[in-house]
């Protein structure tokens, strides 16, 4: 049965791979909508090739740059954000890809949750975010949420049907980024352009920055506690610098499953578009015999700060997570500015959580207020900084 799409974050790093894998099997897959922000010119080519019913962009001007790029053969262009939730909620959709970066993912993933769609999602930040509203909103809907980042599909494959009461813990493995034997001095001289040069996987520069730092891996500390259901202290972090092994899972009675296979993100993808069943020719095949090792440590909490902070928010729970990942953001967007250090950005992240204090209720409005309140926040203790 052929499977129509819609992806969010098209001509990002995840969109043009799920791209791929739907031209690698295009018996299996349909692409009915796409979403963007401005690269009129790649969004224009992933039309020419996939034929989307629907497209947005970010905005009016991208729009009518797109549709004259088109000439006659434009189909339905819309934009900004009521554009985006338009092709997340698209009636003939099975599944949405939700892969735009940031906390601009949460609303339209929602909208995609309420229309009824399955969610191959990899916006980690909506369940860091919103994690108990979102999971809530998909029971009730009946709506399957894949994970699409490569540690919570490997997770999500071990698990596949077995008990929770099973389980001790989740090892979710991180490659430790480019900088991983650097000291704090050391650490407090890179460039955005040391840091994008991640030594395993190619990203985009928001979660690449993140992977340098270890939020990206505290993010996904939080995204676990939501997706499979498990206490903070039952989810480890380990650094395996190889990235063979994408993550693991130790069970009551001390056995260990892990999933291997080559760093490459289509493999996870084509499960979350797919399963259970699985598509061929979409990632190398392993050649075990030239791993020479899998190697594995714990994670410096002191010279990376960020993974502490994440666990602290996970605890606070409520609105925390939200603070957190907001103040990153502006941090992360600052440092590739070149207007914070490297190591300002945890301290930067520490100091908006260490100034937060909200009593109130928890529900969609007050996770805008604080992703809001947060961004205030860290732009006037950057304005001190300078």
């Amino acid at each position: 049965m052929m499977k129509k799409l819609a992806i969010l974050g098209s001509t990002g790093s995840i969109g043009t791979a799920t791209l791929q894998v739907c031209a690698a099997h295009p018996e299996k897959f349909c692409v009915a909508g796409l979403a963007a922000g401005k690269n009129v010119k790649l969004i224009a080519d992933q039309v020419h090739t996939f034929k989307p019913r629907l497209v947005s962009l970010s905005s009016e001007a991208a729009a009518r740059a797109l549709k004259s790029a088109l000439a006659g053969r434009a189909p339905e262009i819309v934009w900004g954000s009521q554009g985006l939730e338009k092709v997340a909620a698209l009636p003939e959709t099975d599944t949405v890809v939700s892969a735009i970066s940031g906390s601009a993912g949460l609303l339209p993933t929602l909208a995609a949750v309420r229309a009824g769609k399955d969610i191959a999602l990899a916006n980690k930040e909506t369940l860091v975010m919103a994690g108990e509203l979102l999971i809530a909103e998909a029971a009730r809907r009946n709506v399957r949420i894949i994970p699409v980042d490569s540690e919570h599909s490997a997770i999500a494959q071990i698990l596949n049907g077995r008990g929770l009461e099973d389980v001790r813990r989740i090892l979710l493995t991180a490659s430790g980024g480019p900088f991983l034997r650097y000291t704090r001095k050391q650490l407090g001289g890179v460039t955005p352009k040391q840091a994008l040069r991640h030594p395993r996987w190619k990203m985009g520069n928001k979660v690449t920055i993140d992977s340098a730092t270890l939020m990206n891996k505290g993010l996904e500390v939080i995204e676990a506690r939501w997706l499979f259901g498990m206490r903070p202290e039952q989810i480890q972090v380990v650094i395996h610098p190889e990235s063979i092994i994408h993550s693991m899972v130790e069970f009551v009675d001390g056995s260990v499953l892990a999933h291997l296979s080559e760093p490459d993100m289509k493999g996870p993808i084509a499960y979350a578009l797919s399963c259970p069943e699985r598509l061929s020719g979409i990632v190398k095949p392993l050649d075990m015999a030239r791993v020479s090792r899998l190697t594995f440590m714990e994670p410096d909490e002191k010279r990376f700060p960020a993974l502490r902070l994440a666990y602290r928010a996970l605890a606070a729970g409520g609105l925390m997570p939200a603070v957190m990942n907001a103040a990153n953001e502006i941090a992360v967007h600052t440092f590739l500015k070149k207007k914070i250090s490297f190591s300002a950005i945890a301290k930067l992240v520490k100091r908006v959580m260490d100034t937060f204090h909200y009593q109130g209720s928890m529900n969609l409005e007050a996770i805008l207020w604080a992703d809001g309140w947060a961004r205030t926040e860290s732009e006037k203790i950057i304005a001190k900084m300078q």
